[in-house]
């Protein structure tokens, strides 16, 4: 039986820096690993539409689902929420003379993008992500087991 503690909090990954490199490929782990940022439109997800969730390209936790992506008009794959608040990580980001709030992670601190409070209801909240620090993960139809 898993207890409920392990249920919210997902399984901390760490790795080296040559394993993060061997693992993923240069424009991911620039972005995941080094806090850079795909261009604008330029990201596989940017207008994928399928159903399913979105994972960490790092380590798999799940972080976000389809049926929470919206077109924003940013440039960047966007939701209005996480699959669960416990797989993300926040902090204040001040680079580019600018104050937001960076999106982590929270297994293995892989960057994800920003979170901003420009978003649609019902939570107000624009998550917009780099495509290249994602995996997707089609819905099968089959019932979870």
């Amino acid at each position: 039986m898993t207890s409920p503690k392990a249920e919210t909090t997902p399984r901390r990954v760490e790795k080296t820096d040559e394993q993060w490199r061997a693992q993923l490929s240069p424009e991911e782990y620039a972005i995941a690993r080094r806090g850079s940022t795909e261009r604008a439109f330029s990201g596989r997800y940017y207008e994928h539409h399928e159903a399913g969730r979105y994972v960490c390209v790092c380590c798999g936790t799940p972080l976000f689902a389809s049926q929470r992506k919206y077109e924003s008009g940013s440039g960047w794959p966007s939701w209005w929420a996480p699959i669960r608040e416990e797989n993300l990580a926040r902090r204040v980001d001040t680079s580019h003379g600018m104050r937001r709030v960076e999106v982590l992670c929270a297994a293995c601190d892989a960057h994800l993008g920003h979170v901003f409070e420009d978003g649609p209801p019902p939570t107000g909240l624009r998550y917009c992500i780099n495509s290249a620090s994602l995996r997707f993960e089609p819905e099968t139809g089959e019932a979870p087991g």
